[in-house]
């Protein structure tokens, strides 16, 4: 795997500073080359947390974003990182521009708990991948938020409790609950196919 060798990180993260660099002063499709290389990945991070159709807007929006703060980037981290951070703090304040209340988010589930077996673990892999995505929609922000920043990407709770301003067991509870939905979404999906 080439991101575990040391050797190939620091080539990619010279090759990183060398892009950015290039963007900030200017330089002909540069730009154009950072949304290439960027844009799928940023795109299927804000669909899976603000939805489809509010996903291309909010696209142009964390590129414009890291356009104004790309002279903020120091090659600390891969530029990769970089951004998904940038684009993942933009969703959340998008979703809390909504009006919707963090509060509220787990209250949904709360009034309406669904009588299954604790949820262990990832659902994913379990599931087909589009029937995921039709699920994921129907859970209220904070536990779609949560549960595509966990167990879609791959943050840790307290990661996720600095990302959104939360403490780590809201954190938790969130996954908890966003599982517990999609779990019986998925399994009153396959009972109907059947």
């Amino acid at each position: 795997m080439p991101s575990s060798n040391p050797k190939n990180r620091v080539v990619a993260q010279h090759g990183d500073m060398a892009l950015a660099e290039r963007c900030r002063a200017g330089a002909p499709g540069a730009f154009d080359e950072l949304y290439r290389t960027h844009a799928p990945r940023l795109f299927g991070l804000a669909c899976r947390l603000v939805g489809r159709p509010e996903a291309d807007d909010l696209l142009q929006e964390i590129f414009l974003s890291a356009h104004r703060k790309l002279d903020q980037y120091r090659g600390d981290s891969a530029l990769g990182t970089w951004l998904f951070r940038l684009a993942t703090n933009l969703c959340v304040d998008h979703l809390r521009s909504r009006g919707t209340k963090w509060a509220r988010l787990t209250d949904a589930l709360v009034d309406d708990p669904v009588g299954l077996a604790p949820a262990t673990g990832s659902v994913i892999g379990a599931v087909d991948r589009l029937d995921l995505e039709r699920a994921l929609t129907g859970l209220p922000d904070g536990c779609r938020t949560v549960f595509v920043l966990h167990d879609v990407e791959g943050f840790e709770h307290h990661e996720i409790g600095m990302l959104l301003g939360i403490a780590d067991g809201t954190s938790k509870s969130q996954l908890h609950k966003a599982r517990l939905r999609l779990r019986e979404v998925l399994s009153t999906g396959r009972r109907a196919g059947s």
